[in-house]
């Protein structure tokens, strides 16, 4: 027999998580970090990048300075808001056009825009201050619903995360903060879960079943016609049982991972002892 902790007291902290597509020679590929083994969460690990949303994501006066924002929730707008802040503030790219344009930020501007994402990064300045100091229009439009995951009350750290689909822009270099995250890659899917299997790299159960499910397509436009029409599902992991270091999870069919239970190597997210977040 197993003992399942309960945190179901903990309140999930809502968080954006951005996979950033490109085709590479062998097909698909994803922008993935690795985590300071500082930072508390998922340390270590291989992740795609991402984080809380901040009280300044809510502010209703982006949707003035944003595109595809009119027809979201309260909701749905401020997980779009952080999903494009985080994406700038960890890996550099800026999914944002400038005002009465089609086109995104040139890798030419961007280099001028670089300094904003180390302040916002600090607290120091707002996605608002940022873009209308700018000229900027939040290109939303290119956010493409991908899963929704919550973290199951057995945890004591838990986040009410979306993940987003969106192409990379050609032209402009994704990279590493150096602060959250230490080094990066373009990753293969079925390869970086195979190196996770050879305990060559670190992966979290959702980051896992992410890569899993982005290898069901060949290509970045294939993952995001698939998105597009897919059902949105909230994946809760059910704890099934937990022997030998092996756990077996539950997870719901119609999220499109190909089953729906796993048997789980990867570490947790957090030690089960580690108090929760206030």
């Amino acid at each position: 027999m197993f003992e399942q902790k309960d945190y179901s007291h903990v309140v999930p902290r809502m968080a954006s998580t951005v996979l950033l597509a490109r085709d590479g020679s062998n097909g698909i590929e994803v922008f993935m970090v690795k985590r300071h083994h500082k930072i508390d969460f998922a340390s270590g690990a291989m992740v795609f990048p991402g984080g809380k949303v901040d009280d300044d994501d809510n502010d209703p006066a982006l949707k003035l300075y944003s595109r595809g924002g009119d027809t979201m929730s309260a909701e749905q707008f401020s997980l779009a808001v952080a999903a494009l802040r985080e994406t700038f503030e960890e890996c550099g790219v800026l999914l944002a056009r400038p005002r009465g344009s089609d086109d995104l930020v040139s890798a030419e501007r961007l280099v001028d825009l670089e300094p904003w994402a180390v302040r916002m990064r600090d607290n120091e300045a707002t996605m608002l201050e940022f873009i209308e100091a700018e000229n900027l229009d939040l290109a939303l439009d290119l956010l493409v619903h991908f899963a929704h995951w919550v973290t199951p009350p057995l945890m004591p750290k838990r986040f009410d995360t979306h993940f987003y689909l969106v192409a990379a822009p050609v032209d402009q270099i994704a990279v590493h903060d150096g602060s959250e995250s230490v080094d990066s890659v373009w990753a293969d899917p079925a390869q970086t879960i195979a190196a996770a299997n050879a305990n060559e790299v670190t992966l979290v159960f959702a980051t896992r079943m992410n890569l899993t499910k982005l290898a069901f397509s060949k290509s970045t436009e294939e993952a995001m016609a698939a998105a597009r029409t897919a059902p949105r599902v909230m994946v809760t992991p059910k704890l099934l049982s937990f022997e030998d270091g092996v756990r077996k999870l539950e997870i719901p069919e119609e999220a499109g991972y190909g089953g729906t239970v796993f048997e789980v190597v990867d570490k947790p997210a957090m030690p089960q002892g580690a108090p929760p977040e206030k």
